[in-house]
């Protein structure tokens, strides 16, 4: 039996793959999967697995502390609307938790959870260490290269879209004809894509960029093949996401579905 590490598992691929890299690496995951986020099919690649409601912090403390957890990472979207939730919604636990948040920003409601669980005894780490195969060097991914313009919107929208992330309002950024068309908000990337497609049309440039002092513990964004189908659904041009700090799931898959829609991907340095 390997090491014990808990997984809070949230929406996408990422989720799914992270256990796939636990188990080659020998961990044995107690993964509680947040109901209504997480994939139906996750609980096959967890040795102990619970579902867990985005309200139900005590439950989710118990599980962990039950199944003798001291570490534990966080993959996956999990969606802010939370702060959202009525009251009587949520468990005495996190009610207490989100009571003494003043500023209710995604980052701020994540770092007060970690807080709370390593109060708990339950270390929450850098997940980084799981999601190493699917990290992309800077350049061209696929094979239909960037116009003139397209490259224009991306120096015009890159530190535009970095100063947002750091605001903590979102990470995506969708340009045209060097405008500002959408920007992402709690509704998540995938929306926030769609959202510009109906506003622009045809010709976005989709820039997708991490914090500059992005803490892994609370947040690694990432593209992947649903990501793509957005872009192709919007008839983006192009998506430019930053390389080395932001995983991209399902990458061959993806990529012919871009370069199908001829729709350009490039991942940048900042």
């Amino acid at each position: 039996m390997g090491e014990r590490i808990g997984v809070i598992a949230g929406a996408g691929e990422s989720p799914l793959l992270a256990l796939e890299e636990a188990a080659r690496l020998g961990l044995e995951c107690v993964v509680a999967g947040v109901r209504g986020e997480a994939q139906p099919d996750i609980k096959s690649r967890a040795s102990v697995f619970e579902w867990i409601g985005l309200t139900e912090l005590d439950k989710l403390v118990s599980f962990f502390k039950g199944q003798s957890v001291r570490k534990a990472v966080m993959v996956g979207a999990i969606n802010p609307k939370v702060v959202l939730q009525p009251k009587e919604t949520m468990d005495d636990a996190l009610f207490q938790l989100i009571a003494q948040i003043r500023d209710k920003t995604p980052t701020r409601l994540i770092q007060t959870l970690i807080d709370y669980l390593g109060a708990q005894g339950i270390e929450v780490v850098d997940p980084s260490f799981l999601l190493q195969p699917y990290f992309s060097p800077p350049g061209l991914l696929g094979a239909v290269p960037p116009t003139p313009a397209i490259l224009e919107d991306i120096e015009f929208g890159w530190e535009r879209a970095r100063r947002l992330a750091d605001e903590d309002i979102g990470q995506t950024l969708a340009v045209k004809d060097r405008a500002v068309v959408a920007v992402e908000g709690m509704e998540g990337t995938s929306e926030a894509i769609e959202r510009a497609g109906r506003l622009a049309g045809e010709g976005l440039v989709v820039i997708k960029v991490a914090r500059t002092r992005q803490d892994p513990r609370i947040d690694i964004p990432a593209v992947g093949l649903d990501t793509f189908r957005r872009l192709v659904k919007a008839r983006a041009a192009a998506l430019c996401f930053e390389a080395g700090r932001m995983p991209f799931f399902q990458k061959d898959e993806s990529l012919a579905l871009a370069d199908a829609a001829g729709l350009a991907v490039l991942a940048k340095r900042s």
